[in-house]
């Protein structure tokens, strides 16, 4: 069994907790001196120490785990890629920097995307386009990383909804009636259905207190924004709060941050933990039959089942992410490692993309990441539709992914090796930061490494590099 060292991450969270070494070591029931050592790698965590700390902060093992740096590694490699391609810092480097000393490795990841978009900023204005004042991302972007930093779970918003939902007796196939009455009962809001061909699928009107539903809506999607109405009147202050702590009020974000939370509570409220938990885990995850349990579309489904990172009751940690046919990705929440990469594109192995030429079916593969750490993933391509002939509709790809040390809890892993690597299909982070240097489906060069370029030869990978060595 391998050692953990982990000494930058048991400190810090000592110093979350405002502890002082002694505290700490009283609740550990080791000695003050082991526990310095411990926060200075002398020494590394022991399994007794290990248990009492998930036990005492509720923390998973996992987070004290070196592929619990994966996600962080893999920003760096993207943020710092120029500095990579220049052989100024190495890949072992920046591990070590994010195994040691994370808070360091995000504030040099944060000061990374800022040379990069001031440069950005810079060429706009040298070739005369009007790139505006510096945003450091969208807000739209921004509430991603909201979510992503969180680990897509708000601890107390998960609990309100579930308070509330017991208040109300939310149970499945009656969820539409107990939302209307609970609107109705304590907001004085009345239902009105919406008939006109406008884009809406729901509008409140404050004035009246009228809440109005498109009927293009199916009853889980009428479920959910009824659930998503009485977050906003009901919750509207932790909503203010939480969105706070990222966003200053007034700002484009903070309101993106309200609505973004306001959807949470209501998939936790339609799906309450304890009750979705107990379901998931009956029918080892099988999404489908989650569906037709719960009478809610295999987005929200999904979507929810990557929220189950309540402490002491954990269900499987997964990234859940919404992907179009031109890989642009709209959606990516993690409570992983894996990584999603925000320039250069996804990965063209990747089986989300393999759902498109057979939608409705759902896709698994076995994937592997050029650090080894290997994933089980299914995929689904879903076409919605406004209803009227010749309208466009929209089609995206649903997927949702967990490591391979939980894929034995899956449903969708029977039938698969999932011992054996060579049954994994390599897969990277997006061809401009992949590591894979003899990948046939590269689209672009590999950082770090200079291009064989010889017109007396061709070869089926379409970069060469003159040193193979990674």
């Amino acid at each position: 069994m391998s050692k953990t060292y982990a000494g930058a991450r048991l400190r810090r969270l000592r110093e979350d907790r405002r502890m002082s070494q002694a505290e700490l070591a009283r609740v550990l029931a080791i000695s003050p001196s082991y526990l310095n050592q411990m926060e200075h790698d002398s020494r590394p965590l022991t399994v007794p120490v290990l248990l009492r700390l998930t036990e005492a902060f509720g923390v998973d093992p996992g987070f004290f785990s070196e592929r619990d740096t994966s996600r962080l590694v893999a920003d760096l490699r993207e943020a710092l890629a120029g500095e990579l391609a220049e052989a100024r810092i190495s890949a072992s480097d920046l591990t070590d920097l994010a195994s040691r000393l994370p808070a360091v490795a995000r504030i040099l990841l944060d000061l990374g995307r800022r040379n990069h978009r001031l440069a950005e900023r810079l060429a706009g204005a040298v070739d005369g386009r009007d790139t505006g004042p510096e945003s450091p991302l969208s807000p739209h972007e921004e509430i991603r990383d909201f979510f992503y930093r969180r680990q897509n779970y708000l601890h107390d918003t998960d609990l309100a909804a579930e308070r509330l939902a017991q208040d109300i007796e939310i149970r499945p196939g009656d969820v539409v009636r107990a939302l209307s009455d609970r609107l109705a009962d304590r907001h004085g809001v009345r239902l009105a259905a919406d008939t006109g061909p406008g884009t809406h699928l729901h509008h409140y009107d404050e004035p009246t207190r009228t809440l109005h539903l498109s009927t293009r809506l199916r009853p889980g999607q009428r479920a959910f924004r009824l659930a998503t109405q009485l977050a906003l009147l009901e919750y509207g202050d932790g909503l203010d709060r939480q969105a706070a702590e990222d966003f200053p009020p007034g700002s484009p974000a903070h309101a993106l941050a309200r609505i973004g939370i306001a959807n949470y509570f209501a998939a936790a409220l339609v799906l309450p933990y304890g009750a979705f938990h107990e379901a998931a885990e009956e029918v080892r995850y099988d999404i489908e039959r989650l569906t037709d349990r719960f009478g809610l579309g295999y987005e929200t489904v999904c979507h929810r089942l990557s929220t189950l990172q309540r402490p002491r009751l954990r269900g499987v940690p997964f990234s859940f992410v919404r992907v179009d046919r031109a890989g642009n990705m709209s959606k990516r929440q993690s409570a992983t490692g894996f990584h999603f990469s925000r320039a250069g594109g996804t990965c063209p192995l990747w089986n989300v993309y393999e759902a498109f030429a057979a939608p409705g079916r759902i896709h698994v593969q076995l994937a592997e990441m050029p650090d080894g750490q290997r994933y089980l993933w299914t995929a689904r391509a879903l076409t919605r539709h406004r209803g009227g002939w010749g309208e466009p509709g929209k089609t995206f790809a649903i997927g949702l992914g967990c490591e391979i040390r939980h894929a034995h809890r899956l449903v969708y892993s029977d039938g698969l090796d999932l011992a054996s690597a060579s049954a994994a299909t390599p897969i990277g982070m997006g061809c401009r930061v992949c590591e894979r240097l003899d990948c046939p489906q590269r689209a672009a060069p590999p950082l770090g490494h200079p291009l064989r370029i010889d017109q007396n030869t061709s070869t089926f990978v379409p970069y060469p590099v003159t040193d193979p060595t990674p």
